[in-house]
């Protein structure tokens, strides 16, 4: 490396966001650079209708807005056509941010922003590659994949959506708070089978109604399980006041601390939101999932990816089967060698690691 490559500040843009599962994990690949490089000049570019308004400058980092929107809508002409007008707008938005910022990578971590800025720096010569967490890589990075050479799978499922030739699957991002608990993690056997029930940031009510209705049937269960409901703020009380005085179950509109209560489950009743299950994989907690319906089915992608690994059970929204929700409960309530089988498989999907081997990808593709 030459003395005078030394003396450059590695300047990076992270573009995109909107909701959490694109913007945690941008953040922990931010995190990683800086540990191996102090003086890196991260730039977050975003929009104004996504988390990454909120949650990136209170993680410390700098963050641009340029206009975009989602274009993968069923129906929704009219929104279609908004999106439409704003995407010119915001490449010629992020022209000026890379003319301005002088970056010498831009990473597309999915999300609005992402293409606009990708695109704009493809245009500009600067080096690029993208971040794909689903199993189903979404519409703008199958196409922008034909551009792009160098991707960041979560998947090994979504090679196949995928045209880049330098593919590397290196699994979630995940916070550097998780990874040390994980790192350090022993498996124990709990003392009541613990099941943890999350809907995603905002909860999710049909998740909320099919739990506490199996709770609620089976008293003879509530001496022999502990139950963490996350509720979400706005299905909060209506679900404490059909619990009532369940001892068994612990009802919260938000869980702050999920590290702790991965640490205490066995079982993890949620949607399929990559970010969520890699979380879930890592820790080993046994999901049964219930993907989130939407136009790219990209949930059901991803919790396929799962049963397919004998790592996970998935249950559809639309033909959900409380029988069957009870079945797959009971079985691993009351066979530890099919949860612990399970678990095994889920660790072997989330390897550890991965911001640190994506900034050293970075790092090291700046200074070629």
């Amino acid at each position: 490396m030459s003395a005078k490559r030394n003396a450059q500040q590695n300047k990076i843009i992270i573009a995109g966001g909107g909701t959490g599962g694109h913007i945690y994990p941008a953040i922990s690949i931010a995190e990683a650079i800086l540990k191996k490089d102090a003086q890196a000049d991260i730039l977050f570019v975003g929009t104004p209708q996504g988390m990454e308004s909120r949650i990136v400058p209170k993680a410390g980092y700098k963050l641009q807005l340029i206009q975009s929107g989602k274009l993968n809508m069923k129906g929704q002409i009219f929104a279609k056509l908004k999106t439409l007008v704003k995407i010119p707008f915001g490449i010629l938005q992020s022209f000026w941010i890379i003319l301005t910022h002088k970056p010498q990578f831009v990473l597309g971590v999915g999300g609005y922003a992402s293409a606009p800025m990708l695109l704009a720096a493809l245009l500009c010569g600067r080096k690029t590659a993208l971040w794909e967490g689903n199993a189903h890589p979404g519409m703008a990075n199958r196409l922008l994949s034909k551009f792009i050479s160098k991707a960041y799978l979560v998947f090994g499922d979504a090679k196949d959506g995928m045209a880049s030739t330098q593919v590397n699957v290196w699994g979630m991002p995940l916070r550097s708070e998780i990874e040390r608990i994980c790192e350090g993690a022993q498996n124990k056997e709990h003392k009541v089978f613990t099941i943890v029930c999350t809907g995603g940031s905002q909860g999710s009510m049909f998740l909320n109604d099919q739990l506490s209705d199996l709770i609620l049937k089976n008293p003879e269960w509530h001496s022999k399980i502990k139950v963490y409901h996350q509720t979400g703020t706005l299905d909060f009380q209506r679900i404490k006041n059909k619990y009532g005085n369940t001892s068994c179950v612990e009802v919260m509109d938000y869980i702050y601390d999920m590290p702790r209560y991965y640490q205490e489950a066995d079982m993890h009743f949620c949607r399929g939101g990559a970010g969520s299950l890699s979380e879930t994989a890592a820790f080993g907690v046994v999901p049964v999932v219930v993907p989130l319906p939407a136009a790219d089915n990209h949930q059901q992608h991803n919790a396929e990816a799962l049963v397919r690994a004998d790592a996970g059970f998935m249950l559809l929204q639309k033909t959900f089967d409380p029988a069957q929700f009870k079945k797959i409960v009971l079985d691993l309530m009351s066979n530890p060698d099919l949860k612990n089988k399970m678990s095994k498989n889920l660790k072997q999907l989330a390897p550890l690691k991965a911001s640190q081997k994506i900034a050293s990808d970075i790092l090291e593709s700046i200074q070629q």
